[in-house]
């Protein structure tokens, strides 16, 4: 199969310049970076910018870079249009585009499933197209279901928001090896990262990866999915799948820079998953989500996911620790919560309330090792999460953070600033390697 990188479309779409800058490309491909980068005018910066998709892209072309091919769709509720109207919806009604079959991630193309659940293999309603469910599916059951719905072009548009351990780009990645197995062309309808371009925190391991972090990148990873794929193409598919796709196309973003974070796109959040409310949630879940590792809730089964995290062991004492570390940009309330599910669902929590207080200073990841340090350090109650369906890799912090190092450090009495070092070169060999897959400014 050739890997030669493919000629792509170059046509403008019109409304890239009432968005508020000129047109780019409507497809980026591997060699189109630096081209987009320059061919963008500048937008000035601020709130309530214009940003568009590349879903909204498309959709102004008429789906003319979808024409005449039998397309799969992946996607859930956050494939949404300018209008809140979920693509395959406008697709379908369009008669612009042959959808051969949509394939719903964790939680659902509907989202109607909780964590680590789908909503199974149906045929929708709405539109009558079958949906398949690509949650937890390996490279053999994507590529038989490409194979079933006789794809021609694989279409992905999901809301990343912008950490490892969210299990919508490890169904990207699969689909990508999917459609190399198969030779389908693959479209990314892109998406700004919500948590912005900076990349932070540990590298995932060979040894760790898992559904929740299937490949070598670090904790909070500061691209785009279309950068994602980008990279993922060019770093790891010749390896794992045996070559490269012969066509990966972005549709890009127009008016999104790297610094900007989703409050200030101008874009309505549509939840990507039930416990991810508001952009707020996802500026504070690649630090706070580590909890998911502990015996502490992390507020599953409240209002605030995310953001309120404790347990019934826990009381005023870690909040006024935390206050004590200074951490930028952040502020921790003494709260008490009662969970409604998950951990200690009906028992009254003693934590904290992370209250983002400039959004541009916060680093989530470091203020989620600061948490567990000094946790660890009050309580002898706390303790990290064992599963038993993994007696080799038992610890489900290892997974989150790719090795046994972080919690090994804490164990032994590591203050943040030793766990924050030990990640350091590795994050620059990676912020270094991500940078020939970038597309926005």
């Amino acid at each position: 199969m050739s890997t030669d990188v493919p000629r792509f479309d170059r046509r403008r779409l019109l409304g890239a310049a009432a968005a508020g800058a000129a047109a780019a490309p409507l497809l980026a491909g591997p060699a189109d970076a630096t081209a987009a980068r320059t061919a963008a005018a500048p937008a000035p910066l601020g709130r309530g910018r214009a940003v568009t998709t590349g879903a909204d892209r498309a959709a102004d072309d008429g789906w003319s870079t979808l024409a005449g091919v039998r397309v799969g769709v992946i996607t859930n509720p956050t494939g949404v249009l300018r209008n809140l109207r979920n693509i395959v919806d406008e697709m379908h009604e369009s008669g612009e585009v042959e959808i051969a079959g949509v394939f719903g991630p964790e939680h659902g193309f509907r989202g109607t499933a909780q964590a680590g659940g789908s909503e199974g293999t149906f045929i929708d309603e709405r539109t009558g197209l079958t949906v398949y469910d690509a949650y937890g599916a390996d490279v053999a059951k994507m590529t038989e279901m490409f194979t079933t719905a006789d794809v021609e072009t694989v279409v992905f548009d999901i809301q990343d928001v912008g950490s490892r351990f969210y299990t919508y780009i490890w169904t990207m990645w699969t689909a990508m090896q999917a459609a190399v197995a198969t030779d389908k062309r693959f479209v990314v309808l892109d998406r700004p990262n919500p948590v912005g371009g900076t990349a932070r925190g540990p590298m995932m391991t060979a040894a760790y990866t898992s559904g929740v972090g299937a490949r070598e990148i670090v904790q909070q990873h500061g691209m785009s999915v279309g950068e994602l794929a980008r990279f993922f193409d060019g770093e790891f598919l010749e390896e794992h799948a045996g070559g490269r796709l012969t066509h990966l196309d972005v549709v890009e973003v127009s008016g999104w820079r790297r610094k900007t974070l989703y409050a200030d796109t101008g874009l309505d959040f549509v939840m990507p998953s039930p416990n991810m409310p508001t952009s707020d949630t996802a500026l504070a879940y690649p630090g706070t989500c580590m909890f998911e590792g502990t015996n502490l809730s992390e507020g599953r089964g409240t209002t605030k996911p995310f953001e309120l995290i404790g347990a019934p062991f826990v009381d005023h004492r870690w909040a006024a620790r935390l206050e004590e570390a200074d951490l930028p940009g952040v502020t921790f309330r003494e709260a008490y919560f009662n969970p409604s599910v998950n951990k200690f669902a009906g028992e009254v929590c003693g934590g904290v309330q992370v209250t983002i207080q400039d959004r541009d200073r916060f680093d989530p990841v470091r203020t989620g090792v600061e948490m567990l340090v000094a946790a660890k350090a009050l309580y002898p109650e706390f303790a990290w999460r064992q599963d038993s369906w993994d007696t080799a890799r038992p610890f489900w912090i290892d997974k989150l953070t790719g090795s046994t190092r972080m919690r090994t450090q804490i164990d032994d009495g590591a203050s943040g600033d030793d766990v924050e070092a030990a990640w350091r070169d590795e994050l620059a060999t990676f912020d270094a390697t991500r940078r020939k897959y970038l597309i926005y400014r």
